[in-house]
């Protein structure tokens, strides 16, 4: 009942004062928001692969070619691999699987005249077994020994169907007609993610996967072992590696490349817990290994301190407000006390009005956080739609209880600590030295926060958009990329599609290549030799004969590829860039103009090439990686098209364009179109998003840092009263009073800055040091990051200068 009555009047306390309880909800609740978003983040990380069934069990093949002196990681392996991984003491399973349409790119399924598109994985034997699959519907097993039939997740059948009951159902996909056979529940974020399985001897399949179960030709998936419990994982990883080093098919390479080796392996095998696969970033991509979504570690630490933190500035700015609030009140408690009431009881009403703001904090950190979730989500890339789940909501609940515990000691302390008769003799302040410098400490840490964030926000803005604009070139303004299906990109319809293309209104020209510039879903690695001189490890990029015309590239030396001197498919010129050159041999890369090289064929032979020119670099990489030696040879058909623009046509009529004459020549796919300039800019998405947080989070952490200066300058003001009114007794004038009051808050920004631009400036450089080439900004971000907070924190004080500089003697004296 005493509670009940405490808690009443700890509400008529708050709504007497409702700027204090605005701000100190609002406050709160935007941390709360922050840190339910950000620890949300989190946990949706670590619990990829979590919902696979066994998956601690798991794991995943990796693979390195030791021939290419700078190859990356890559998730697959020989499918040969498979059958010796299942035959190996200590494999319970093993399995593979390859997307079911190179690069990930979805399968088209037509449902009542409409097209939509599926995420689908093409199976070999035992999948279902190795990943645990369940199946909600009919048997997913079954369904995948059988060419005829597809597996469907319950969110693809409700998308394509309006309902998960479709058992025999067909399906049209890329005009062949499957029958659903299975359904299976949704398993949380993955790293194997599919809307759709089929077998590889699916009739949408090339029938070459159904006769290359084994590997017999050394091709190569993506694959998953599952050993028994108990089991040594580095004795299974080494019987894979001896079975590919012993695989001749594996190593037909010419003499000069395994002399580059040097004694070490061809291949590096590595099996890595599937648990894990998320933070593993240093995978590449081509198109049988496509990454897919995938975070660093240390970044989602990084957030998950940064959650923590913006809490604890928040909570520590309440605690500010609150013990403010205190001091200003010390004539009512002193009374109080006079006519009563127990120590005990005057806790207890502060600690009732902390938990009341702390509940409709955490409501209103409830409200914000569902409010920004869609926003916040798009930001991350992510499906975070179960973040605030009930678990989530009473979890916030019981922290938004404890925060309102925790936070209410020290005013508590305060006012218990409140003596009448000094306060009632008009000497108020029963604040100790030291609880004022922990005060005064916290408020340096949130505006140092601030700081930082905003330091470390601006480079990584900064170098993202130094980054995206850094000139590729070639001028991507005009330039539309289309990507063509698979497989049809090589057959006739391919180049009917091409050469009606070209003809429409608008269109500059069509040029076709292997990939787009600035993305590597595909890569040809090859070797290239200089008769009498080295051979090297090169990356080929096959190009139709007008690639460079099109994109408006000069030559550095000789010529480059001209649709009217060149025929495409001859396969004698080639043009290498300068590192190319140099990796040959060529002192001065001019000098490789005209040179005789000799290229492997797949059959073992030497096919004579002879260099043409030498093109200046294009930025196939991002600024992170050194640029690689490279070399344009000519080609009839390639899966990249790239459309130019007339002066005067926008790309968005070059779309019109694809898209009318597309389902003409690819009725059963959908087109896959988008800007260059956007395919650039796709290399440093997760840099551009970075920076975007760490924008919010220095904007909800500069907003803590506010609150928190205006409490310290309303105390400033508060303490040192009597001070103010002496000198102003003595002739102080009105700047001479605001200067006292900058001067304090001067010193906290100087202590902030001492702390948190230092840490900010070893962040950035952390940061820069993945860049081979940075943006030249110099000291700007943190400087920029110091103006603007001095700004913040002028703005803050600026109502309590003023206030002094306004206060009368008689007044203060009063008071």
């Amino acid at each position: 009942m005493k509670s009940a009555r405490e808690l009443h009047a700890a509400w008529r306390a708050l709504l007497a004062e409702p700027a204090y309880t605005a701000i100190a909800v609002l406050g709160l609740g935007v941390g709360l928001a922050a840190c339910l978003l950000l620890l949300g983040y989190v946990r949706h990380a670590l619990q990829y692969n979590a919902g696979i069934t066994g998956v601690d069990s798991l794991y995943v093949v990796k693979l390195r070619n030791n021939v290419d002196p700078v190859a990356p990681w890559f998730e697959q392996g020989p499918l040969l691999l498979r059958g010796v991984a299942a035959r190996t003491p200590g494999v319970a399973a093993a399995t593979a699987y390859v997307p079911a349409q190179p690069n990930g790119a979805g399968v088209a399924v037509r449902i009542d005249g409409r097209m939509q598109e599926l995420a689908a994985l093409a199976v070999l034997p035992g999948f279902a077994e190795t990943l645990g699959l369940r199946a909600s519907r009919g048997n997913v097993a079954d369904a995948l020994r059988r060419p005829d039939r597809i597996v469907l997740t319950e969110d693809a059948a409700v998308r394509l169907f309006g309902t998960a009951d479709v058992l025999e159902r067909d399906l049209d996909v890329r005009g062949k007609l499957l029958r659903v056979g299975a359904i299976v529940p949704p398993r949380g974020p993955s790293t194997i993610p599919f809307d759709a399985l089929v077998s590889v001897a699916s009739p949408i399949m090339d029938p070459v996967f159904a006769r290359e179960m084994e590997g017999a030709s050394g091709w190569w998936g993506k694959m998953l072992v599952r050993v028994r419990p108990g089991a040594n994982v580095a004795d299974i990883a080494a019987v894979l590696q001896a079975a590919a080093d012993g695989a001749p098919v594996l190593h037909d390479y010419p003499p000069e490349a395994k002399a580059r080796l040097a004694g070490r392996k061809a291949y590096d095998i590595l099996l890595v817990p599937l648990r894990h696969v998320y933070f593993d970033t240093q995978v590449a991509a081509n198109h049988i290994s496509q990454p897919g979504e995938r975070a660093d570690p240390v970044v989602v630490a990084a957030l998950g301190g940064i959650a923590l933190l913006i809490l604890a500035l928040a909570a520590f700015n309440y605690v500010n407000l609150a013990t403010v609030r205190v001091l200003r009140r010390q004539r009512e408690v002193a009374l109080r006390k006079v006519l009563g009431a127990p120590a005990g009881r005057i806790a207890l009403r502060f600690l009732a009005e902390s938990l009341l703001v702390a509940l409709l904090a955490t409501a209103c950190g409830l409200l914000l956080a569902w409010l920004a979730l869609p926003q916040f989500a798009a930001m991350m890339n992510r499906d975070l739609g179960s973040l605030l789940a009930p678990s989530t909501v009473a979890a916030a609940v019981l922290l938004g209880i404890a925060l309102g515990l925790v936070t209410a000691a020290y005013p508590a302390w305060i006012a218990v600590r409140v003596l009448p008769r000094q306060v009632l003799a008009g000497r108020p302040d029963t604040e100790s030295r030291l609880g004022a410098r922990w005060r005064r400490g916290l408020t340096v840490l949130q505006v140092a926060t601030a700081m930082g964030f905003g330091a470390v926000a601006l480079a990584i803005a900064w170098q993202a958009q130094y980054a995206m604009g850094a000139a590729p070139g070639f001028d991507p303004a005009p330039l539309l990329v289309v990507d063509l299906p698979e497989p049809d990109w090589s057959e006739p319809q391919a180049r009917s599609f091409v050469t009606a293309l070209a003809a429409q209104p608008g269109v500059a020209g069509v040029a076709l290549s292997m990939d787009a510039v600035g993305r590597r879903r595909a890569s040809w690695i090859n070797e290239l030799r200089r008769p009498g001189g080295p051979s090297a490890s090169m990356e080929i990029k096959p190009v139709s004969a007008n690639f460079f015309t099109l994109y408006g590239v000069q030559p550095r030396h000789g010529r480059l590829f001209d649709a009217s001197a060149d025929r495409e498919g001859d396969a004698l010129p080639m043009v290498l860039n300068a590192v190319a050159a140099r990796a040959l041999g060529f002192t001065d890369p001019e000098d490789a103009v005209g040179a005789l090289l000799q290229q492997p064929t797949w059959d073992g032979k030497l096919e004579p090439k002879r260099v043409i020119g030498i093109a200046p670099e294009l930025r196939f990489q991002s600024l992170r990686e050194t640029p690689r030696a490279t070399v344009y040879t000519l080609s009839k058909a390639q899966p990249t098209v790239t459309v130019r623009a007339l002066p005067g046509t926008g790309l968005a009529q070059l779309e019109v364009a694809v898209a009318a004459q597309w389902p003409r020549y690819f009725p059963n796919a959908l087109p896959k179109m988008r800007p260059a300039g956007t395919v650039l800019a796709d290399g440093y998405a997760e840099d551009a998003r970075l920076a975007r947080l760490l924008a919010a989070a220095t904007l909800v952490a500069l907003g803590i840092a506010t609150f928190g200066t205006y409490a310290l300058a309303a105390h400033t003001v508060q303490r040192r009263a009597g001070e103010i009114v002496l000198r102003k007794l003595h002739g102080a004038r009105r700047p001479d009073i605001a200067m006292l009051v900058a001067r304090d808050i001067g010193a906290l920004l100087l202590a902030a800055g001492a702390i948190g631009l230092p840490l900010a400036v070893l962040a950035i450089e952390r940061y820069l040091a993945g860049f081979v080439e940075r943006a030249p900004m110099g000291w700007w971000p943190p400087v920029l990051a110091l103006a603007g907070t001095l700004v913040v924190a002028a703005l803050a004080a600026g109502r309590h200068a003023w206030l002094a500089m306004g206060l009368m003697p008689a007044q203060a004296l009063r008071a």
